[in-house]
């Protein structure tokens, strides 16, 4: 395995200087965004695509610093039910999809969006009961006619790129469980998978272990963002999971993002690193740095050091005892 960042902690900070600090810190890797939520501090797509001088610069300067990239990140609602945002965030991921291709990047990271719950809705929709009835309806026609068909066309570009596709499972888009993920990817492709990330499997109530054994076993987990969730039940108790406070009122919150072992402890992380080498994944841990109550720095080496702590690096041995 392989030790990154997702770099829109450091978005302040031009490229140069970003791979500088990075390298210094002794990652691997680095997963870039192309534009959407992570913006496009340390990638200009246009320019890249454009030019493959400026590919290979791009490149150059990366291997001058031991690094790789281990995915383009575009982040977005490609089935927005507002067309200008759903026709960029569509336009994006195709352009991004192509880079990587260009690139040899072998994952594209993004949501799976969220529609409207109808073909009149202007806004985004996310049923999470069958009941009343009008959330199953909507639910049905999200998946039927924007979700599945969308991402259908996404995964014949993938795949005739050679890319594959980690969308990740976050709460407020349709493609958030592993059930969800793997009814997606059964409609859609096998380029489609998960970009798996622990963090908004334990706020819904999903043993992230359990998860990677499900998406595992399906050869459908493309890539791993390193992140912690610490849950408070005497907020549980008062909010619920899905709560709506902002993500600053840490008192009070049910849940709370936090950097690698300060949510759960380093045996359940290493449970996961074991359950990811057992079921296949032998790629990247990349490390997204969202703790509310840890500078930047602080909360990156946090992580660094706890997951270096048990990651699994070498090849296993023969079974000499057997």
């Amino acid at each position: 395995m392989k030790l990154g960042v997702f770099t829109p902690l450091f978005n302040q900070l031009s490229f140069d200087e970003m791979i500088e600090l990075v390298a210094k810190k002794g990652l691997q890797t680095v997963e870039i965004g192309t534009g959407g939520s992570p913006g496009d501090a340390h990638l200009k797509i246009d320019e890249l695509l454009a030019s493959s001088d400026a590919r290979k610069e791009y490149l150059a300067k990366l291997a001058d610093k031991g690094l790789e990239i281990s995915a383009l990140s575009c982040h977005n609602n490609p089935i927005s039910p507002l067309p200008e945002t759903a026709k960029e965030a569509d336009e994006l991921i195709k352009k991004t999809i192509k880079l990587a291709s260009l690139m040899n990047v072998p994952v594209v990271n993004g949501f799976s969006g969220i529609s409207g719950g109808n073909p009149t809705d202007t806004q985004v929709n996310w049923p999470t009961l069958p009941w009343p009835t009008e959330y199953s309806d909507n639910y049905n026609y999200q998946w039927e006619n924007k979700l599945i068909p969308y991402w259908k066309g996404i995964n014949t570009e993938a795949e005739a790129a050679g890319v594959k596709i980690g969308i990740e499972l976050h709460g407020g888009f349709l493609a958030h469980t592993p059930y969800t993920m793997l009814k997606l990817r059964d409609g859609a492709g096998k380029a489609i998978g998960c970009n798996l990330d622990p963090s908004h499997l334990w706020w819904q109530g999903i043993d992230p272990v359990a998860a990677i054994k499900i998406l595992g076993e399906a050869g459908a987990i493309h890539h791993f963002h390193a992140k912690d969730t610490y849950l408070d039940q005497d907020n549980i108790n008062m909010h619920g999971l899905t709560d709506m406070q902002p993500y600053g009122n840490v008192k009070t919150r049910a849940w709370t993002f936090r950097s690698v072992g300060c949510g759960h402890d380093l045996k359940v992380w290493s449970d996961m690193v074991s359950a990811l080498r057992i079921y296949g994944y032998d790629y990247v841990l990349s490390i997204e740095h969202e703790d509310t109550i840890m500078s930047v720095d602080e909360g990156l080496n946090r992580a660094i050091t706890n997951l270096r702590s048990i990651m699994i690096n070498e090849q296993p041995s023969e079974m000499w005892w057997v």
